[in-house]
């Protein structure tokens, strides 16, 4: 296993020399100020390993013909059901002591997307998210309605309580203390570490077809029904076959308004750029500039994946074909 810092050597092209189409995946498990200070020995292991294990979910799909849509929710729906990441299981308290969760997915096929925002009781916002963009009429679902449409479509719901961990709890705490009692508005007064948290998969399948899925807890003590940019497409969340698939994580509000995931995908598709050049200049020309911080993954039509982030560290892993298997989670 490969620890390889998030550099352009990471973005990597399948050499198989076997008939199989090429195919690959990437996934991360968000971004923001991610140091070997902050971790032990044993939480970099747990991390790594939860990364792995949602990794080679997807690969094996697509090793085996599936699509790259069942490859990024295996991905997805591991780290959603993991305590260690701002997703599902794991998500961060609202102000009030809740959990809101936000997902996307987008077909890179035909440009299908859906999307709930604003959920308390689906256990997998991300299969929630995929049942909005094939069985209804709508992209996105938010609140009480989405979760309606989860209970008619049949998917698992949980007590909101599902969702907590002690973790998540004493980090509201500490975010509480730091706003103090007047000040309510999570965005502006906490630094980064409570603002990221994200999880997400890019996939290419043997068939061509690409697909994308982010899923979030959000922001820790956010208010007012806040929904950051992992639900909406173009900002977290973009795929298209013409290009390439993308999910971010960061500081939502900078994604939103510079609509990061499309612009990358934009780039590859009108000017001819790699996915790496595009990535480097969107994460690090384009969005830190105005203050966005943050990182995206990152794959083509030719199984390229590329992995770019401004912050400290992003925690990330990818396999082309039946390459390696990459993870990482530092800078450097």
């Amino acid at each position: 296993m490969s620890t390889a810092g998030c550099t352009t050597d990471e973005q990597k092209t399948n050499q198989s020399n076997n008939a199989q189409a090429p195919f690959s995946i990437a996934i991360h498990g968000g971004a923001g100020t991610i140091t070997r200070a902050d971790l032990s020995a044993e939480q970099e292991a747990a991390y790594k390993a939860k990364l792995t294990e949602a990794l080679n979910a997807g690969h094996a799909i697509l090793a085996a013909g599936g699509t790259s849509m069942d490859a990024v929710i295996a991905a997805v729906q591991i780290m959603e059901a993991s305590p260690l990441f701002n997703s599902g299981r794991g998500a961060v308290y609202t102000f009030d002591g809740e959990h809101e969760l936000d997902a996307s997915i987008m077909n890179g096929e035909n440009l299908q997307a859906g999307a709930v925002a604003g959920v308390k009781t689906v256990k997998s916002p991300i299969a929630l998210a995929r049942a909005v963009m094939e069985e209804s009429v709508h992209v996105m679902l938010s609140g009480e309605g989405a979760e309606q449409f989860a209970k008619e479509q049949g998917l698992e719901l949980v007590d909101n309580s599902y969702f907590n961990t002690e973790r998540r709890f004493e980090q509201l705490q500490r975010a509480k203390e730091k706003l103090g009692v007047a000040d309510k508005q999570a965005y502006l007064a906490l630094d980064e570490k409570y603002k990221y948290g994200t999880v997400g998969a890019v996939a290419l399948d043997q068939s061509g077809n690409l697909a994308a899925a982010t899923s979030t807890g959000g922001m820790t003590a956010k208010r007012y029904g806040r929904i950051g940019d992992s639900p909406i497409i173009g900002a977290g969340t973009w795929a298209d076959n013409a290009s390439c698939a993308v999910s971010a994580t960061g500081h939502g509000e900078y994604f939103i308004r510079y609509h990061v995931a499309a612009d990358i995908c934009s780039r590859v598709k009108y000017l001819d750029q790699s996915i790496t050049e595009a990535g480097d200049t969107v994460i690090h020309d384009v969005l830190l500039p105005a203050g966005g911080t943050g990182g995206v993954i990152i794959v083509d039509g030719e199984g390229n994946v590329a992995m770019p982030f401004n912050t400290e560290g992003m925690y990330r892993a990818s396999r082309v074909g039946n390459g390696e298997v990459e993870v990482a989670i530092y800078k450097d």
